[in-house]
Order: structure tokens, then C-alpha cells, then sequence
């Protein structure tokens, strides 16, 4: 999603952003709402250090406090609707009017992960992307976010920058995302990282990532869900049986290639499985939201999480049939859980 030109001379800064060891410098004056690219310099943990563009997109009353918002590895920069592009965003739901994050109330910003090009076929640790984040409010101008709301890889993105840049967010929320992945999950990626290299040897690069991506809706969903949706008998087909379900992965694959390069996906998956972060090395306020039933994050693992924190955690948790994907299709019930985190009273930073 890269902006064009004239986009990107409008907003971004004449000069490059300061790699994240200079990340402590005075902000720059605040930039108006905008879509563009941060030109930056990134000392990456894996593959040294790299120039690269960081997408971002900037919605809200200027006086009005900042949330970053991110999502999983394939969400991106357009969050919700706004004067800049009124076509619905990835979390569309959660930003509606009325809602906890209302963007009439809220200046969002949201930006693309380092990686999500293509571009960068080298591993990608979150730690890097907590970096980018911090390179961003830099070059914005924004010396602190109001929260950082996180959900899945999101999550794991908001808990690097507080444990590595504390001072330039007040509170977090992290939806569906913990210290480290669970075993089970990076399994299941690995498989599907292998089902893309499969489809790369036989020159079928975009059925290899439709098939990854179906076998990874599988782990974002729940048997109940696919019960309820898809409980009827198989249909012969050319000779061939075919269940229920079939139609409905079969669109979520070709949906996904459509907008998501392979070599960004598998190094985003990767970054996954990477992500390890000390719970006890975080020093503010962290909502923990956990969906019951969620198979990539089981709710064993958050509470592992909140025990890490400490007095600087606190655990709710949602019970849905979507799974993992109960941000985005449980919307009334999560922002419910949103509203309430972002009205709890926060303690006095040391």
C-alpha cells in the first residue's frame, strides 16, 4: 500500500526519522491529519540495519487524545472510514460512532507493519516493529499515546513498545495476544508456512498462500462457529465430494492473495513465532482482554501474561464462538470490554 507522489510529499517530513537509539529526542511540531510515508532508518534485530518507508495513516480532531490501533499481520493502515478515505476499514465495527474508540473523539493512527510490502524478505522480530512505532511519533510530532490498542499481532507490537519505549504510551490494551506463542499455534503456522513453500516449487505461489490462508481460518474460528454455519451433507461434485465449508475457505483464500504478498505473509507468520517478551520488564497499565475458546491464544496463556504483569495487569475475558477473530465479528461485546478499560482511572507513573 504504497501512497502516491504527490501523497507522499504533502506529509512526510523533509528529513529522514532518527533510528530508534535517537528515538529519545524532542518531537518535531504535529503534523495534520493525513495519510503518507515516514521516510526511516531502522537497526532491525535480524537483518542489520535498513532504510525503508513507513506507511501510516492519521484520522481525528487535532485536540482530540492519540490511540494507535493495530491488528493482526494482515491488517493495515486504513482502520475505519474517515474524510480521508470513506471506504470501510479492518476494524470498521469497533470505530463506528458511539463506540469506545469514536473517532470523533479519538485522533487514530494506524500504520502498515514493517514487512507488510514484501519488500523485506529477511526475519522480522516485533521488537522491530515497536521500534517503527517509535520512529513514527517522532516524526508526528506525538510525544505519548493516550493507549495503544493491539489486537493478535497488534498485541504483541504494543507489548514490545512498552517494555522498550515505555514513555511514549500511557496505557495498553492488548486484544488476543500474549508474551510468547503458544506451541501449539506456531505449529500450526509452521504447517501453513510450508504449505506456501509447496505451492513456491510448483510454480503455484497464489494457491500455496490460499491454502495457508484456509488452514489458518481454521485456527482463527471455532467448531461451534462451523457447526452452527455449516452443518449440511456433502454435495458431489465432478465425482468429487465436497463439504459445506469448501465455498466459504475457498473465497477467504482467493480474498487473501488477492491483497497480501506471500513473502510478506511468511515473514509476518514468522515474526509471530519470534515474538518473546518478560512480562515482569513492563511498567504501566495493561488491559489484558482473552476470548474463551481462543485456540491460537489460549486463555491459559493470558493469565500467564496477567500473573507476569503483576499490579500493572488485569484480566477480562470475552466468551465467543469466533475464536480468535471475536475482535472483528464480536464487535458490540469487545467494545463493551474496550469501553470500560478505557475509562478505568489510571495510577500515578513513578
Amino acid at each position: 500500500m504504497h501512497p502516491s507522489p504527490a501523497e507522499r510529499s504533502a506529509v512526510a517530513p523533509s528529513r529522514p526519522v532518527p533510528a530508534p537509539e535517537a528515538a529519545h529526542a524532542p518531537p518535531r511540531p504535529a503534523i495534520p491529519a493525513g495519510r503518507g510515508s515516514i521516510d526511516a532508518v531502522l537497526a532491525t534485530r535480524y537483518a542489520g540495519t535498513r532504510r525503508l518507508h513507513l506507511q501510516y495513516e492519521l484520522a481525528g480532531p487535532e485536540d482530540a487524545p492519540v490511540a494507535l490501533v493495530a491488528g493482526g499481520i494482515s491488517a493495515h493502515r486504513h482502520v475505519a472510514a474517515n474524510v480521508l478515505d470513506p471506504s470501510p476499514g479492518w476494524a470498521q465495527g469497533l470505530l463506528d460512532a458511539g463506540r469506545a474508540l469514536d473517532p470523533a473523539r479519538w485522533r487514530i493512527l494506524a500504520f502498515d507493519y514493517v514487512g507488510a510490502d514484501g519488500a523485506l524478505d529477511a526475519p522480522i522480530d516485533t521488537a522491530d516493529q515497536a521500534d517503527a512505532v517509535a520512529l513514527l511519533l517522532d516524526a508526528l510530532g506525538i510525544a505519548q499515546l493516550a493507549v495503544f490498542v493491539g489486537y493478535s499481532y497488534g498485541a504483541l507490537v504494543g507489548l514490545q513498545l512498552a517494555v522498550r519505549h515505555p514513555q511514549r504510551l500511557r496505557r495498553l490494551i492488548a486484544v488476543s495476544g500474549a508474551h510468547r506463542p503458544h506451541p501449539y499455534a506456531a505449529a500450526w503456522r509452521a504447517l501453513q508456512r510450508k504449505v506456501v513453500a509447496l505451492g513456491q516449487l510448483q510454480c503455484a505461489d497464489e494457491q500455496g498462500l490460499s491454502l495457508a490462508r484456509q488452514l489458518a481460518m481454521l485456527s482463527y474460528r471455532t467448531p461451534e462457529e462451523f457447526a452452527e454455519r455449516f452443518d449440511a451433507p456433502p454435495v458431489l461434485c465432478n465425482g468429487q465430494v465436497r463439504v459445506a465449508a469448501e465455498d466459504y475457505l475457498d473465497a477467504a483464500g482467493a480474498k487473501f492473495v488477492a491483497r497480501m504478498p506471500a513473502t510478506a505473509w511468511l515473514r509476518l507468520s514468522e515474526s509471530i513465532d519470534l515474538h518473546r517478551v518478560d512480562p515482569a520488564q513492563v511498567r504501566l497499565p495493561v488491559s489484558v482482554i482473552a476470548v474463551d475458546g481462543d485456540r491460537l491464544v489460549p486463555l491459559a496463556d493470558a493469565v500467564a501474561l496477567q500473573e507476569g504483569l503483576g499490579c500493572h495487569g488485569r484480566l477480562r475475558v470475552l466468551r465467543s464462538e469466533y475464536g480468535h477473530d471475536a475482535f472483528l465479528k464480536d464487535t458490540a461485546r469487545m467494545d463493551a470490554l474496550l469501553a470500560s478499560e478505557l475509562a478505568a482511572p489510571l495510577p500515578a507513573r513513578p
